[in-house]
């Protein structure tokens, strides 16, 4: 049985523990020691030290008590986002938030506090159930790095549930695929006051190439965000250079990279229309553009062994349970791109990213619930 009083002691003492990307070691050691004493064996990958973080991913091997079950992955990150350190978690009633100067973090250590009452649960009510496989990632908000850096041949699993979401008892069965771009505006400098007209200023070329593009919510199943500009030398000096960083997403990979090669041209169709004389050479901007594959897509079918798995499992308990798709990436993401078949399931997060972040507590137990039911299921009996 659920111990409700436990899971929201744990939560707070989570959400008080510093753990912002890269910063996963305080964390890292006490969910250790506590999957330690849940009987599992723990191990910590190499993956801090790739990104440049405190902390591995922790993947900890339960044994199964059914013989012949199959084996069951569950997955949470342990960072979160700023403002995330000294956070002050206020308990209303059945709601948690924060002060209102800090994230809350129960994304994603509502997730986390989830999977280890499940663990216990199991172990005390001698539940029957296959062996588990734990994997808590770290840097999942910095760009599913921790995901990206895990060896997924170290699981025994090839199914499962990852806790990250928003909502409650809801599956994420379909999330988009990302690209991230860099651009570089290459104008050319000249003094401001002296003899703007032989220089080429980039930040101008930019601002039209922006001022042309599609962002924000483009479709239903696709958005686009240009989110860091750097560049200039001195408010005296027409700006030589500028660059930009920004990201396109979709459910749909045709759309995605229509809006890539959109964004693409945008920036390439303003540099052409920029040029100066200096002497006898004529000079043109230019602008650079490199993509790369953020992650790829979650498309599982709705008839999937796990959604038909986690949804026996609410309809055992008579809760409410539906499939969607979301507009946000996730480790789920990544371990379907190696071959797994993971699902997201909402754990109560609510207003996540935000200063004004919340979570009732009887979402969190309600998830709990299902996923307690979902592993007690999955033994096949």
């Amino acid at each position: 049985m659920i111990d409700r009083t436990r899971l929201v002691a744990e939560f707070l003492e989570l959400v008080r523990i510093d753990s912002l990307s890269r910063r996963e070691g305080r964390i890292a050691k006490r969910l250790g020691e506590t999957l330690t004493g849940l009987g599992a064996a723990v191990e910590e990958d190499d993956a801090g030290q790739k990104v440049g973080g405190e902390a591995g991913n922790l993947l900890a091997k339960l044994p199964g008590t059914v013989p012949g079950a199959p084996a069951l992955l569950l997955c949470a990150h342990m960072d979160t986002v700023v403002p995330g350190e000294n956070v002050k978690p206020v308990v209303s009633g059945d709601v948690i938030r924060t002060d209102g100067t800090t994230v809350l973090g129960g994304d994603d250590k509502s997730g986390l506090v989830a999977i280890l009452e499940t663990l216990r649960v199991l172990r005390e009510d001698r539940i029957p159930h296959g062996p588990i496989d734990v994997l808590f990632t770290i840097c999942e908000e910095y760009g599913l790095l921790g995901a990206k850096h895990f060896d997924a041949g170290r699981l025994r699993a090839r199914t499962g549930l990852v806790l990250d979401v928003d909502g409650a008892c809801e599956l994420v069965v379909r999330a988009p695929a990302a690209n991230k771009m860099v651009f570089t505006v290459h104008g050319l400098e000249a003094h401001a006051g002296v003899c703007p007209e032989q220089g080429i200023s980039a930040i101008k070329v930019a601002g039209e190439a922006i001022a042309a593009m599609r962002l924000g919510r483009i479709d239903a199943e696709t958005t686009a965000n240009l989110g860091l500009i750097e560049g200039g030398l001195a408010v005296n000096i027409v700006p030589n250079r500028v660059r930009l960083r920004g990201e396109a997403r979709s459910l749909s990979l045709q759309k995605l990279e229509a809006q890539t090669d959109h964004m693409r041209r945008c920036f390439e169709e303003a540099a052409a229309r920029h040029r100066a004389r200096v002497g006898e050479r004529l000079h043109t901007a230019r602008a650079e553009t490199r993509v790369e594959r953020d992650y790829d897509r979650l498309d599982l079918p709705v008839d999937a062994p796990i959604v038909r798995l986690t949804e026996r499992a609410a309809a055992n308990l008579g809760k409410p349970f539906t499939t969607r798709a979301t507009g946000g990436g996730s480790d789920a993401n990544v371990l379907n791109g190696h071959g797994l078949q993971v699902a997201n399931l909402a754990c109560g997060m609510r207003e996540i990213h935000t200063v004004n972040e919340w979570i009732d507590v009887k979402d969190m137990v309600a998830t709990t619930e299902l996923l307690l039911e979902t592993v007690r299921l999955h033994t096949g009996a």
